[in-house]
C-alpha cells in the first residue's frame, strides 16, 4: 500500500556527488550514452526477473511480458525510460542509486584525468546511470519491487543528495511492476524527444537487448524498434562484421573494435552457442585481485549469471555470452561451481579460444599482435597456472628478445645456434635495464637470442621446468652456464690474449674480503667485458623472482653467487695489490648488486671506496 508520507533527503556518496558534478556540467561530448545505458540497465532488471522468475514463477502471474518502454513528451518536456522488470525495494533505490562506490568510482575518477572523453569509461566502470544527469536537469525514478505492494520514488536534481517517498496512488497504479525513470530534459536535450532520434540511438546502441524495445510516440501506435534476437543463436552467414562490432558494444558496454570474435555452436553431447570477443583495448578491471572473467552464461536464452568462472582466469580479457540449452534452468550459482556438464563446456571453449589466438597468430600476426601487447601479461598466468595447455600457450607466447619484438619461441629456436641446446632468457624490471646487462655479455659475442621478460608475471612462469620442442628454457641469472661449444659470432675472442688472473688465488681473496655476503665465488663464463655479476645457484630461485616475493614478504633473498671475469683488468689487480683486496673485491660485489638493480648494503662505503679507486687512478 503507499501512503503520503513526506519525502526524505538523503545525501550522496562522496565520489557520486563529484562524479554528479562532472556529468551536470557535460564533460562529454557523446551526450548520445545515456540512452544506451538506461536501456541496457533496464534490460538486466528484465534478466533478474526471468531468472527469479524460475524459483518463484508467482512474480509474473500477471502475465506482463518483460519489454522496455521508451516514452517522449514534448508538453512536459519528458523523456521516460520504462521497463518491466524486476524493480526495487526502497533499501535498494537507495544503494544503487546513491552509493556507488562498488562500481569502481574512485577508479572512474582518477581515469577521467587521462581521457580525452570519457564515453568509454561510462561504460567500463558501470556509472551509466548517472550519464543521465548529462541531458537531464532532474531524473524521478519511480519502482515496484515485484511480488510487491509498496511502490517508491527516488528524485534528485543532480546536486549533493536525492529525495527518497512512498509514490502516490496514481504513480503507483502507473508502475505495476518494474520501473520508471522520467527525466526532465535541459534545454539543449530537446533533440531526445524525436522518434527518429530516438531510433538511431536504439539501432546503433541497443538492437540486440533481446527484450522488445517499444516506443510510445505522442500520436500513434507504439511500435517496437529493435530487433531483439539474441544475435549468437543466428547463423554466421546471416551476420556481417558490423552487426559483431555492434553486438560486442552491447554485450561488453565498450567502444572500442573486437580484435577477435569467435562465434559457432556445439552440437553433440552437448548444445550450445557460443560468442566471444577479444577487445582491442585493456579494460579497466583488468589486474583486479579478484581475476573474474565477464563471459555471461545464458541458458536457453534466459540470462543466468555474469561472473560463472566460464573461462580460466588467464583468459578474464575474453567477453560474450555462451548459451547453453542442456543445463538446467534452475541452477543456482553455487551448483555453477561443480556442475560437470559446465566443467566440459569450460574445457571446450578454453580450448577453442586458445586455437582461435593461434589461428590469428598464424594468419594475422598484426592483429594477434595487438592482442598480445594488451593481454599478454594476462595470457601468461596460463603458463604458471594451466600444465595441461602450457605447451600451446609457449607456442602462443610473443617475446621482445635481443633480435627484435613479437618473436615467438619456434622462430627464436629456428635460429639457434650451432651446438646450441637451450633457450635462454633474463628476467628484469625493463627491456632496456636487461639489454645492459653483463650477464649478456657472452651470449651477444655469440649472437645467441635472449628472451627479455619484463612482466611481474615473469619472474613466477619461468621458475617452473619449461621447455619447447624439447629445448629447455635457461636462466642466464641462475645456475652455470657454459658456452664453450658454441662459436663466436666473428670467429674470433677479443679476451683471449689478455692475461687471466689465477682463478684458485684470486677466488680464495674474495671469498675471504666478502665472507657471508655471498655462497659462493666462481670463474664465470658469461661476461666478456664487465668485471663481475650476480646469480642464483643453481638449486636457488631465480633472483628477479627472489626480489619479487622478498617485496611482498613471502620470503628471504638468499646469498648469491659472484661470478667474476678473470681477464679484467680490476679483477687481475685483486691478486698483486692485497693491500686494497678487501675493497677491490666489495666493489666487484657492489657493482654487481647495482648493476642487478639492487642497492648495496652501504651505500656510503661503497661511495667512499669508489673515491678512493679514482683518487688512486689520479695520482692523488
Amino acid at each position: 500500500m503507499t501512503t503520503t508520507a513526506a519525502a526524505e533527503s538523503q545525501p550522496f556518496q562522496a565520489e557520486v556527488a563529484e562524479l554528479l558534478h562532472l556529468m551536470v556540467h557535460s564533460v562529454y561530448s557523446e551526450t548520445d550514452i545515456f540512452l544506451r545505458e538506461l536501456i541496457s540497465n533496464a534490460s538486466d532488471a528484465c534478466d533478474k526477473l526471468r531468472y527469479e522468475a524460475i524459483a518463484n514463477p508467482s512474480l509474473i502471474t500477471d502475465g506482463t511480458p518483460p519489454e522496455i518502454r521508451i516514452v517522449p513528451n514534448k508538453a512536459a518536456n519528458t523523456l521516460a525510460v520504462v521497463d518491466t522488470g524486476i524493480g526495487m525495494e526502497r533499501q535498494e533505490l537507495i544503494d544503487n542509486l546513491g552509493t556507488i562506490a562498488r562500481s569502481g568510482t574512485r577508479s572512474f575518477l582518477s581515469k577521467l584525468t587521462e581521457a580525452k572523453d570519457g564515453a568509454n569509461l561510462i561504460g567500463q566502470f558501470g556509472v551509466g546511470f548517472y550519464a543521465a544527469f548529462m541531458v537531464a536537469e532532474k531524473i524521478v525514478v519511480t519502482s515496484r519491487r515485484a511480488g510487491s505492494d509498496e511502490v517508491w520514488v527516488w528524485s534528485s536534481e543532480g546536486g549533493s543528495g536525492f529525495e527518497i517517498a512512498p509514490a502516490s496512488e496514481e504513480a503507483a497504479q502507473r508502475v505495476a511492476r518494474g520501473t520508471e525513470i522520467v527525466l526532465h530534459l535541459k534545454k539543449d536535450a530537446a533533440k531526445y524527444l524525436e522518434t527518429y532520434e530516438i531510433e538511431r540511438i536504439v539501432r546503433e546502441y541497443s538492437d540486440n537487448i533481446q527484450f522488445p524495445i517499444l516506443l510510445v510516440p505522442e500520436e500513434g501506435e507504439p511500435r517496437q524498434i529493435n530487433s531483439a534476437s539474441a544475435l549468437w543463436q543466428r547463423s554466421k552467414s546471416e551476420l556481417k562484421p558490423e552487426d559483431y562490432a555492434q553486438a560486442y558494444k552491447q554485450i561488453a558496454g565498450a567502444f572500442d573494435e573486437p580484435a577477435m570474435t569467435l562465434h559457432y555452436r556445439a552440437e553433440g553431447r552437448q548444445s550450445y552457442a557460443v560468442l566471444l570477443f577479444a577487445p582491442s583495448q585493456k579494460p579497466f578491471d583488468l589486474f583486479q585481485v579478484e581475476r573474474k572473467g565477464k563471459v555471461k552464461l545464458y541458458v536457453r536464452r534466459v540470462f543466468i549469471a555474469d561472473d560463472a568462472e566460464l573461462l580460466p582466469a588467464y583468459l578474464r580479457f575474453i567477453r560474450g555470452v555462451i548459451d547453453s540449452e542442456d543445463l538446467p534452468l534452475n541452477i543456482s550459482r553455487e551448483m555453477l561451481q561443480n556442475n560437470p556438464q559446465l566443467a566440459q563446456i569450460r574445457k571446450a571453449v578454453t580450448g577453442r579460444v586458445i586455437g582461435e589466438l593461434e589461428t590469428l597468430g598464424e594468419k594475422e600476426p598484426e592483429t594477434f599482435a595487438r592482442i598480445w601487447d594488451a593481454f599478454g601479461p594476462v595470457i601468461k598466468e596460463g603458463l604458471w597456472e594451466d600444465f595441461e595447455r602450457r605447451d600451446k600457450l609457449l607456442a602462443l607466447a610473443r617475446f621482445t628478445t635481443t633480435s627484435g619484438e613479437n618473436r615467438s619461441l619456434k622462430q627464436v629456436v629456428d635460429d639457434f645456434k650451432p651446438n646450441q641446446t637451450e633457450i635462454y632468457y633474463l628476467v628484469g624490471d625493463s627491456v632496456e635495464r636487461l639489454k645492459s646487462n653483463p650477464k649478456l655479455e657472452s651470449a651477444r659475442a655469440r649472437g645467441i637470442e635472449v628472451l627479455l621478460l619484463t612482466d611481474p608475471v615473469d619472474a613466477f612462469w619461468t621458475s617452473a621446468p619449461l621447455d619447447f620442442g624439447g629445448k629447455p628454457l635457461k636462466s642466464l641469472s641462475q645456475g652455470d652456464v657454459d658456452f664453450g661449444l658454441i662459436p663466436l659470432a666473428d670467429d674470433k675472442d677479443d679476451r683471449k690474449d689478455e692475461p687471466a688472473a689465477d682463478a684458485a688465488t684470486t677466488i680464495a681473496v674474495i671469498k675471504d674480503a666478502l665472507g657471508e655476503r655471498v655462497s659462493d665465488v666462481r670463474a664465470s663464463q658469461r661476461l666478456t667485458a664487465s668485471a663481475s655479476c650476480l646469480v642464483a645457484g643453481g638449486n636457488a630461485r631465480d633472483r628477479a623472482l627472489e626480489r619479487l616475493l622478498a617485496q611482498q614478504n613471502r620470503g628471504a633473498i638468499t646469498k648469491p653467487v659472484l661470478e667474476i671475469n678473470l681477464r679484467h683488468p680490476l679483477v687481475a689487480a685483486l691478486a698483486t695489490d692485497s693491500a686494497q683486496a678487501k675493497d677491490l673485491s666489495l666493489l666487484l660485489f657492489e657493482q654487481a648488486q647495482i648493476l642487478d638493480g639492487e642497492m648495496p648494503d652501504d651505500p656510503a662505503a661503497f661511495a667512499g671506496r669508489m673515491n678512493q679507486l679514482v683518487l688512486r687512478g689520479l695520482g692523488k
